[in-house]
C-alpha cells in the first residue's frame, strides 16, 4: 500500500445523516424492516442461536487489531474517515491474512471492520481510504445489524434445507435481504466517496478489485464502457443469465458499482453534499413508508428505462401496469397512516 496522492484538507460533514447518501431502494427496504413490530427482538433471538462464537472474539484470536502501532496507516485512515463522516464512536478494525481483497462490517451491538491483507496490499492509500469510508458508511447507516441477520439466516437455511416448507420460507427472506444488501453496497460506495473525496481513487479501487494491481494496464473510461456493454447485451437469454448470476450474491458486480457511482457524481448530489446541502442527524423527519416505496419504485423505473437489456425491456412493458398498482398501494398506505 503506497500513497500516490498527497494528503489534503477534506470537508468535514458535520452530523451528516445517512439519508444524504443512501440509495432509494436501500432506504425503502430498511424503513419497511424497521416498521415491522418485534423485528429487533427477532434479530436478537436469531443472534442468540449463534452466540457460541463471538465474531469479535474470533477476530481477536485470529487476526491483527489495527492501532497506532499495528497497521498505523490503516489506523490513521479509519480515524480520519470517522472524523469526516462525524462518527462519534470509531469502530475497531482488524486485518486478516487472506489474499482475497475484501472488507466487511461485522457485529450487532458494536460493529467492527475486518479488512483482508489482500485488500491492504492491493490498494494505494487514497483507494483504501475510499474502501474504509465505505465500511464506515455501513456503520453510520446501521447496516451491520441486518447483514448479521442475513449471515445467520444463511447459516440457518443450510441446517434446515431438508424441511421443504421451512427452507423455502427462509430462502425467500434471504433472497429479499440479499437484494437489499446489494443496494446497501451502492449506498456505501457513496459514503466511501464522501469520506475520501477523491472520485478518481474511488473508481480505481473498483477497477482494481475487478482486475488486480496492474493499474498501468487498465483504463477507467474503458472500464466504465464495460458496464454499458453489459447492460446492452440484447437477448432474453442473456437477461435471464444476468438475473441468475446475482443469486447468492450480496455485492453488485464491480463494473456496475463503478458505473452507478459515476452516475451519482454526474447527477450533482456529491457536490451538493460537499457544499453543505445535506440532511443532519436528528433534524430529518422519518418519511412515511409510502414515500420511501414511491422513491424506490421511481429508482427501479429509471433503471429499467435506461436499460438496453431485452429482458429489462420486457419487464418494463409488462410492468407499466404494476407501477400503476404500486402507486395505488402507496396511496392506500398513506391513507392508513394519516
Amino acid at each position: 500500500m503506497t500513497a500516490d496522492t498527497p494528503d489534503r484538507a477534506r470537508t468535514v460533514l458535520t452530523a451528516i445523516s445517512p439519508r444524504a447518501y443512501e440509495h432509494p431502494a436501500d432506504r425503502a427496504a430498511l424503513t419497511a424492516l424497521r416498521k415491522v413490530r418485534g423485528f429487533d427482538q427477532m434479530l436478537r433471538w436469531l443472534s442468540g442461536l449463534f452466540a457460541g462464537r463471538s465474531p469479535r472474539l474470533l477476530a481477536l484470536a485470529s487476526t491483527v487489531r489495527v492501532s497506532e502501532r499495528q497497521f498505523p496507516t490503516v489506523h490513521r485512515l479509519v480515524q480520519d474517515g470517522a472524523r469526516i463522516l462525524d462518527l462519534a464512536d470509531v469502530p475497531e478494525v482488524f486485518v486478516s491474512c487472506d489474499p482475497r481483497p475484501q472488507a466487511s462490517t461485522i457485529g450487532i451491538d458494536k460493529p467492527f471492520l475486518l479488512l483482508t491483507s489482500g485488500l491492504v496490499d492491493l490498494l494505494d492509500e487514497e483507494e483504501l481510504r475510499f474502501v474504509i469510508g465505505h465500511e464506515l458508511g455501513h456503520v453510520l447507516s446501521g447496516h451491520a445489524v441486518y447483514r448479521s441477520m442475513l449471515d445467520q439466516l444463511l447459516a440457518l437455511s443450510r441446517r434446515i434445507f431438508f424441511l421443504p416448507m421451512g427452507y423455502l420460507g427462509l430462502r425467500a427472506l434471504v433472497t429479499a435481504l440479499e437484494e437489499w444488501y446489494r443496494k446497501s453496497e451502492l449506498s456505501c460506495d457513496r459514503a466511501g466517496l464522501l469520506a475520501g473525496q477523491d472520485p478518481s481513487a474511488a473508481l480505481r479501487a473498483q477497477m482494481k478489485t475487478a482486475g488486480g494491481s496492474r493499474l498501468a494496464e487498465m483504463d477507467v473510461t474503458e472500464f466504465l464502457e464495460q458496464a454499458r456493454e453489459y447492460d446492452a447485451q440484447g437477448d432474453l437469454r442473456n437477461g435471464v443469465l444476468k438475473l441468475l448470476a446475482l443469486q447468492g450474491q450480496t455485492h453488485p458486480f464491480a463494473v456496475l458499482r463503478a458505473a452507478e457511482l459515476r452516475r451519482w457524481i454526474d447527477g450533482g448530489d456529491y457536490q451538493r453534499i460537499l457544499g453543505g446541502d445535506y440532511p443532519r442527524r436528528g433534524a430529518e423527519d422519518e418519511p412515511p413508508i409510502a414515500d420511501e416505496a414511491r422513491e424506490a419504485a421511481r429508482s427501479y423505473k429509471e433503471t429499467m428505462e435506461d436499460s438496453a437489456d431485452a429482458l429489462m425491456r420486457l419487464v418494463r412493458a409488462v410492468g407499466e401496469e404494476a407501477v400503476s398498482v404500486g402507486q395505488r398501494v402507496a396511496d392506500r398506505i398513506r391513507g392508513d397512516e394519516s
